[in-house]
């Protein structure tokens, strides 16, 4: 019986350290990586922003965003709008990279990431589209 319970107890950690390894990371880390990532993405946020909140751009569930529905963007808009999108992906990447590698542990990139796409979510204003753990489309 307590071997028993050894082992489910020893599961049960073994499920559980992504999330504890992702508690113990410092987000908030500061590098000139990661300042230089975070000021590029807060200007492209500048310009992103309408698109947002038209729905036309959405926040993935992967923490990154995705052009939602194409047909918001005015034809001539959508090529330079796919630019932003593809950009801000690259940078947010970057991003979860950066910070893994900043403290010590590259292979918490995943696990910062969902935690990231959580964030992201939070931060989002009402109206703004992200998808579900599903992956289905829901507004804010």
């Amino acid at each position: 019986m307590h071997s028993r319970i050894l082992r489910l107890w020893m599961v049960a950690a073994l499920l559980w350290m992504p999330l504890l390894a992702c508690a113990a990371a410092d987000l908030e880390i500061n590098t000139p990586a990661i300042g230089s990532l975070k000021m590029t993405m807060q200007q492209r946020h500048d310009q992103l922003a309408g698109h947002y909140a038209s729905g036309a751009v959405g926040l993935t569930r992967d923490g990154l965003i995705a052009m939602r529905d194409a047909a918001l963007v005015p034809l001539a808009q959508r090529q330079a709008v796919n630019g932003l999108v593809a950009a801000e992906n690259q940078d947010r990447q970057a991003l979860y990279r950066e910070i893994a590698r900043a403290n010590g542990h590259p292979e918490w990139e995943e696990e910062i990431r969902s935690t990231f796409a959580q964030r992201w979510v939070q931060k989002a204003a009402p109206g703004w589209w992200h998808q579900n753990q599903s992956g289905a489309w829901v507004r804010k």
